[in-house]
């Protein structure tokens, strides 16, 4: 198979949660833990730095690795979803993996997973614990794909580990509550390693202290650290939290890392050129302006529609779509009604119908029309705004994607 024939096997032979959903998502680490037997257990031989949260994981992973990048590391990051092409889940130094590692490896170990029924997050997490072994780095920044305890990456023993936040997302697999959620991303919390945690509540606290004493873990809460005053490329208010995560983490690698204060400087304001990051608070059109966003339940879209209302413009767009799954009753009501709205479908299995999304919007007074694609709806709120404008394109992370 060529590199589009093994991305279409991995995408289309086995279940994948950003996909089809929940008939993706494994309830145990059975299957992870007999790949990695199968691969010689890679992920014993790198060391590594686990990041969970509901939101801002791949905005710190990324954040870390450019500051270990900038102090000389060889860097491996290890992200999900992508939003153009699958390789930017597995980079070095910002540089995607290459397209014939990822077909040989299919290749080498094609009949194992249909045998064993793997996951495509399965193998795709084992693809990257491969790469970064061969390609000798000094230590990979691992993002969680979904919750923590049960995750095909909960199988390393990290440095350190990092949880940004806390917020109701994904509540079909891992629990109702903001107790049950937090609960579920605690599992990355190993016993004698450190852990920072990003934000948290009242209630999101006592469950990561009785987990990280059960651990015997040392606990930090960035959130409580006065010195913020470090600039970065990424522009998201809600970048600020994360840079907060981003100094303590730093902090505490001291002890395996040399790390500057320069090197901390320049590894947060050159994040985008050193990792590639993509899709966060992200400009891409000047008069009218036009940013788009992965945010996509409703604790990043408060952040990020708190900061539209910041912006100057006369009038205000929205080109919008979301999953299948998604909470809009949770959602829609955080949108302003005084915008205009361009209504669309991602396109994806779970991708919601832009009608059904249009119907539901009129619930709560934000009226627009439906569009064939993502791609005609950004075009239109172009055509009919002015250079004065604000445009907005989000609601899921595959509607950033087929933007960019």
């Amino acid at each position: 198979m060529n590199y589009q024939q093994t991305l279409d096997w991995l995408f289309a032979q086995l279940p994948m949660y950003q996909q089809q959903g929940a008939s993706a998502y494994r309830k145990d680490l059975v299957n992870t833990i007999l790949l990695a037997n199968h691969l010689g257990n890679p992920e014993l031989k790198i060391k590594t730095i686990h990041v969970a949260g509901t939101n801002g994981k791949g905005s710190t992973s990324s954040m870390i690795a450019s500051v270990l990048q900038e102090a000389g590391y060889k860097v491996g990051l290890y992200t999900s979803p992508h939003l153009k092409d699958f390789r930017e889940r597995i980079k070095i130094n910002g540089i995607e993996i290459s397209e014939d590692f990822v077909v040989d490896f299919v290749a080498k170990n094609k009949a194992f997973f249909e045998e064993n029924n793997l996951s495509f997050f399965e193998m795709t997490v084992g693809l990257s614990f491969d790469y970064f072994v061969k390609q000798e780095i000094d230590v990979a920044i691992i993002e969680v794909g979904m919750g923590g305890r049960l995750d095909s990456t909960n199988i390393i023993t990290p440095l350190v580990s990092v949880i940004t936040n806390i917020g109701l997302d994904h509540t079909q697999f891992l629990g109702n509550t903001i107790e049950a959620i937090a609960s579920e991303k605690a599992g990355i919390i190993k016993p004698n390693i450190p852990v920072i945690i990003g934000e948290y509540t009242n209630q999101t606290k006592e469950v990561f202290l009785t987990k990280a004493k059960d651990c015997k873990s040392e606990i930090y809460f960035a959130s409580d650290l006065i010195k913020t005053d470090y600039p970065s490329d990424l522009l998201g208010d809600y970048q600020v939290h994360n840079k907060k995560t981003v100094i303590q983490t730093i902090e505490v690698l001291k002890s395996h890392f040399s790390v500057s204060e320069e090197n901390l400087k320049n590894g947060l304001l050159n994040v985008v050129k050193n990792t590639g990051l993509l899709g966060r608070w992200q400009q891409i059109h000047s008069n009218p302006k036009v940013i788009c966003d992965t945010a996509h339940n409703s604790h990043g879209l408060k952040i990020v529609l708190n900061q539209i209302e910041k912006e100057k413009f006369d009038n205000l767009f929205f080109v919008l779509g979301f999953v299948n799954d998604k909470d809009l009753d949770d959602v829609l009501p955080l949108f302003p009604k005084n915008a205009n709205y361009f209504f669309s479908k991602p396109n994806i299995l779970r991708g919601l119908d832009a009608v059904i999304l249009q119907e539901k919007a009129a619930e709560f007074g934000l009226i627009g029309n439906v569009y064939n694609s993502v791609s005609e709806a950004y075009q239109e709120a172009l055509r009919l705004s002015s250079q004065d404008d604000f445009i907005y394109i989000g609601g899921s992370t595959f509607v950033v994607a087929e933007i960019l």
